[in-house]
């Protein structure tokens, strides 16, 4: 493609014949919508079908977004985490309505003795605050380093009654459900890389190897603090954002830490990107992250994905007796064994059989298997929605309508 003569760094890359409708709202992006540094691609039928890529990799030099660039995809990481317990749900590590404590011992304690790991992954444990952990510094967001606390850890709920996002915690939990089921007692880091990302010749990280060159990985523009959410209060719910400010409501104890140390501007640091979060440092190429979901859009044959596995994550999920209502995010929101799923009442995208994860700042990443489409936006500008950011959203329904 050639570059486009605009005021704003130029757009590269490929749009299949069909598809201009997309480029034209990732122009629009730039134009209209404040965008700094972005990608997009999609594939169609194992196709690949958008691959776009512009604006500037880091806002503060002025470099521009490569094609090999990288980015962090705050909470979309949460969905590539869910893909690993999928597939080693297929191996038949566990049973999605088995107890945790049957496969980890030490997690059945302080009134978590009967949560099943389908009530964990569909954040319905309770276990969603941060702020009562001992967290000082970056290093104490690696698994390893925080899993002790997360055994004795007392729910906020009664697990199952109803659910509430586990913003930061739900990462943790599903890397040690790994680690205890896997006979290799992999962690999830090391499990994702080596039956998901190394099959599929795909470069994504749940945690920056040393081997990997930072130079590639662009530079996250955020808020500085919470309050910043004032500025732009129009985009978020009302409830959410009084919430957020309350230090003592379930919201700010489950996604603002004491120190500060989630601020967007850590996300930029080496120590940050290489230890293991998996519930928000993914880094990778974009066009990865959709061939991801692309193969998983289309039953994950090549990495033995068992059937029975591929339906289940088809399905929608069942509301508890509180409904779809997020006691944490205050709006509905609907979770199905780690992914987040279309609701009619909150983000309805694609179709019913759709999983996958929207990321702070307006990231998505998402298989949807009735199209047998793999979908994948990240930038570098924070956006301020927790999903449906309109950037992402122009350009899903652009994608849509070519289709």
């Amino acid at each position: 493609m050639k570059k486009e003569n605009l005021n704003f760094p130029s757009i590269d890359g490929y749009v299949k014949p069909g598809f201009e409708k997309v480029k034209s709202e990732f122009i629009k992006n730039f134009e209209k919508r404040g965008e700094l540094g972005a990608a997009c691609c999609i594939y169609l039928k194992g196709e690949k079908v958008v691959d776009l890529w512009g604006g500037f990799k880091n806002h503060q030099t002025k470099e521009l977004w490569e094609k090999d660039t990288m980015v962090t995809v705050f909470s979309s990481t949460k969905g590539f985490s869910a893909l690993a317990i999928a597939l080693a749900h297929s191996k038949g590590y566990f049973g999605y309505d088995e107890k945790v404590s049957t496969y980890w011992e030490e997690f059945g304690q302080n009134g978590k003795e009967d949560i099943t790991i389908r009530q964990l992954l569909n954040h319905q444990a309770g276990l969603s605050t941060i702020k009562d952990l001992p967290i000082y510094e970056i290093s104490d967001f690696d698994t390893r380093n925080i899993i002790e606390e997360m055994e004795i850890k007392r729910p906020a709920w009664n697990p199952g009654a109803k659910h509430g996002y586990h913003c930061w915690t739900i990462g943790w939990l599903m890397s040690e459900l790994i680690k205890r089921t896997d006979p290799q007692n992999r962690s999830l880091r090391d499990f994702f890389r080596e039956e998901i990302a190394e099959p599929l010749e795909a470069e994504f990280y749940i945690g920056l190897p040393e081997s990997i060159d930072h130079s590639r990985v662009s530079t996250i523009k955020g808020i500085s603090s919470v309050f910043d959410l004032f500025k732009n209060f129009r985009s978020f719910p009302k409830s959410l954002l009084f919430a957020f400010m309350n230090p003592k409501s379930l919201t700010s104890k489950s996604m603002v830490d004491s120190k500060n140390l989630l601020a967007h501007s850590n996300f930029n640091t080496k120590e940050m990107r290489q230890i293991e979060f998996p519930s928000g440092n993914g880094i990778g190429l974009v066009r990865d992250m959709a061939k991801i979901y692309s193969e998983f859009s289309n039953g994950a044959i090549s990495l033995e994905l068992d059937p029975d596995t591929f339906e289940e994550l088809k399905k929608n999920p069942e509301p508890t007796i509180n409904g779809y209502r997020d006691v944490v995010q205050t709006v509905d929101t609907s979770f199905h064994v780690g992914f987040f799923k279309p609701l009619e009442t909150g983000s309805n995208y694609g179709n019913t059989q759709c999983f996958g994860h929207p990321g702070a700042g307006g990231s998505f990443c998402f298989a949807d298997p009735d199209n047998k489409v793999g979908f994948a936006y990240a930038m570098t500008k924070v956006g301020m929605y927790m999903f449906d950011d309109p950037r992402e959203i122009a350009l899903r329904n652009a994608f849509y309508d070519c289709i």
